[in-house]
């Protein structure tokens, strides 16, 4: 990938391939007399896919919130690259390099499909208000590689054909994966997509299948966060399953299929334990 511009480098280190990039630690997280997380441990390794699963409500997005900063825990942290995230700012968690899409799209509508990108590229600016308003050298080789990067990036995910059409007129597809490239412009060591199939038909799952395992074999941690367990065994490395907050089962998509708990959890049967 292009070397970013600018004067001082990421706060986090460089990740280790096959080492933890991300621990989430004992997170425990309450909101008054209701526990949405309690005592969630796993970790996300350099160069992988993991899967986050679980049926609606067992607090898949709670703990993406905790992981990207918009909660802070009751107890518990998340670590990325071995600095805490707790009391970090959004932005600050961005520098360090995590990435997020949500479940409900959330572009610049009446912005091209360029321009958002290159929003997201502008996140390692060093560019202020002054150079911008007399467009110094700097600020016009920042733009100039805003521009470039943001081409790149469309082309990544399979719309750099739409670059110059507006966000709000793109198809629901293709706004999908617009966020995903705005998401990796600001350079993230994880890329943590929530609920990214929401609204897909089967044929635009497979496509969003190829488009994942496409980002992680040009470099990127990816994290997908799911209630779709199909969509999610064809694609991970390793799967995290939660259940009413608590984490239930974590292996290869293999032995996720197979183990009993999950399968208590997806399809509402009692498991021996239960039965007994």
């Amino acid at each position: 990938m292009p070397e970013l511009i600018k004067d001082t480098p990421s706060e986090a280190p460089a990740p280790t391939p096959g080492a933890p990039i991300l621990e989430v630690d004992n997170v425990t997280l309450k909101f008054g007399g209701v526990t949405a997380l309690d005592g969630v441990s796993f970790d996300i390794k350099q160069g992988e896919i993991l899967g986050l699963i679980g049926p609606n409500g067992a607090g898949k997005t709670t703990c993406f919130n905790v992981m990207t900063g918009v909660y802070k825990p009751t107890s518990g942290e998340a670590r990325f690259l071995g600095s805490s995230l707790a009391g970090r700012k959004r932005f600050e968690i961005t520098r360090l390099g995590i990435a997020r899409t949500f479940q409900n799209i959330r572009l610049f509508r009446t912005m091209t499909a360029l321009e958002n990108v290159m929003v997201g590229v502008d996140a390692h600016s060093t560019t202020g208000v002054l150079r911008a308003l007399f467009r110094t050298p700097r600020q016009r080789k920042e733009q100039a590689y805003a521009e470039k990067r943001a081409h790149e990036l469309l082309e990544l995910v399979g719309i750099e054909h739409r670059a110059h059409e507006f966000a709000a007129s793109l198809p629901y597809g293709d706004q999908r994966r617009l966020e995903i490239a705005r998401a990796l412009a600001t350079e993230p060591k994880l890329l943590c997509l929530d609920e990214p199939a929401a609204g897909f038909n089967p044929a635009e799952k497979v496509k969003l299948l190829e488009l994942i395992r496409k980002v992680r074999d040009s470099g990127y941690t990816v994290l997908v966060i799911e209630h779709d367990m199909r969509l999610v065994m064809g694609v991970t490395d390793r799967i995290v399953v939660l259940e009413f907050g608590r984490k239930i089962a974590e292996g290869t998509p293999a032995e996720i299929r197979d183990n009993p708990a999950v399968i208590a959890a997806y399809l509402g049967v009692e498991d021996d334990d239960d039965a007994a």
